[in-house]
């Protein structure tokens, strides 16, 4: 940014600075004036006078009154208005004073409307010309009094111009923000009903085929003793409803990736069941991993959706992902999976003395902040994950040193709760 810009950046934070800038500047002009005689003795021209002690102080009331011309600017047209007529009318020469009026009047032409600024404009170059031509001790014709109608004339038309061009530029940045919160609304007007396309056609995939598979599995189970032949074609029914939806369904889930999306996986999801599998691959990259498991079910408990397993095995990999990165080489990490009544807890302990975790400062609940304020993407995709299953995740640095996270997961989701009841 080059030296004008920030002055002229200072100089718009200070609008009352810089209108005391502009009244001391035409206070020393109109000073400058009021010394040069333009009618000088034997024909001589431009010569200095003293000046005249009323026509001094009118010019310093006048200029004081500049700095408040944004404040009140028909305040201070009237004001220096009325200090340029007896200054017409008693002072000898009369221009001086009037380049306050010439100010004032563009500032009430910049900031008001065009009806206001013909009236005031024409009532001040009347007034001003008109007392000058008839009371004034020069005559009529002279230049003086020709002034001071063109400078009034050239002040309000050039307020008049300013306006007009501000009013232009803030109409088009007007425009071009509507126009860019239309496309925006279109946008995402267009992405939900999208979304909601793709909804309904998975509902009608899923509801067709699933109730078809439920016919057939139930023909199949009926006639299973007494005529196999019957249920093996049944089942095959069952089969191939299932490959029709499973396609369909890929083909419909296809139309949310991008082109650049690896492809969907056709292998099962994983869970717990290859949490040593995954602490191995961990300890093969240099990492010491602690794995300790009370999660066997009691007797006639729910078995673990699946669901809950794949949060479970996701938030034990993020963690020990995380501490592979942040906590340091010589870390040691600690896997509990505890399942205490209708829930399952998962934790996950470092002693790392290496950079702080992305998300250290922002020790939270899950229940609390689900959306996450931290600036780790991986303890903000747990917390989603958690708390999609109605769980509670906190995470944070332990006393002493290390890192924690502590997950608490329900052992029966929505889903497993109502095919229970029912």
């Amino acid at each position: 940014m080059s030296t004008f810009q920030r002055a002229r950046r200072r100089l718009r934070a200070h609008p009352f600075a810089l209108d005391a800038a502009l009244a001391a500047g035409v206070l020393t002009c109109m000073l400058a004036g009021s010394l040069v005689d333009p009618h000088g003795p034997d024909g001589v021209t431009w010569t200095l006078r003293a000046p005249d002690l009323l026509s001094l102080v009118l010019m310093v009331f006048a200029g004081a009154a500049l700095p408040f011309r944004r404040r009140a600017p028909r305040a201070v047209l009237g004001f220096t208005g009325g200090a340029s007529l007896v200054e017409s009318v008693t002072g000898d020469p009369r221009a001086p004073v009037a380049m306050c009026v010439v100010v004032a009047l563009y500032t009430v032409a910049s900031t008001t409307d065009r009806p206001t600024t013909w009236r005031a404009g024409l009532l001040t170059m009347s007034v001003l010309t008109g007392a000058a031509m008839i009371a004034g001790p020069l005559p009529w014709y002279a230049q003086e009094n020709l002034g001071i109608f063109a400078w009034t004339g050239i002040g309000a038309t050039a307020g008049d111009a300013v306006r007009s061009r501000r009013a232009f530029v803030r109409a088009i940045r007007e425009r071009a923000e509507r126009a860019e919160r239309t496309r925006e609304e279109e946008a995402r007007r267009r992405v939900a009903e999208e979304r909601l396309r793709i909804a309904r056609d998975l509902h009608d995939v899923v509801a067709h085929h699933i109730a078809l598979v439920n016919v057939q599995a139930g023909v199949a189970a009926h006639v299973m003793d007494k005529r196999p032949d019957q249920a093996k074609e049944a089942l095959a029914h069952v089969r191939e409803a299932s490959r029709s939806a499973l396609g369909e369904l890929r083909a419909t889930v296809g139309l949310l990736r991008q082109s650049g999306d690896p492809e969907a996986p056709t292998e099962p999801a994983p869970g717990l069941d290859r949490l040593d599998e995954l602490a191995g691959t961990f300890r093969s990259a240099g990492l010491r991993v602690l794995v300790a498991r009370e999660d066997q079910r009691p007797d006639h408990a729910p078995a673990l959706p699946a669901a809950v397993d794949l949060a479970a095995y996701r938030v034990v990999q993020e963690a020990l992902t995380n501490v592979q990165k942040h906590a340091g080489t010589e870390a040691k990490a600690e896997v509990s999976i505890v399942r205490v009544g209708p829930h399952l807890e998962v934790t996950v302990l470092d002693d790392g003395t290496g950079a702080v975790h992305p998300d250290a400062s922002a020790s939270v609940s899950a229940t609390s902040a689900p959306n996450g304020d931290g600036g780790g993407h991986g303890l903000l995709g747990m917390r989603e994950r958690v708390t999609a299953l109605r769980g509670t995740l906190t995470t944070g640095p332990r006393y002493g040193g290390g890192f924690r996270v502590h997950a608490i997961l329900p052992v029966e989701t929505r889903t497993s709760a109502a095919r229970g009841g029912s």
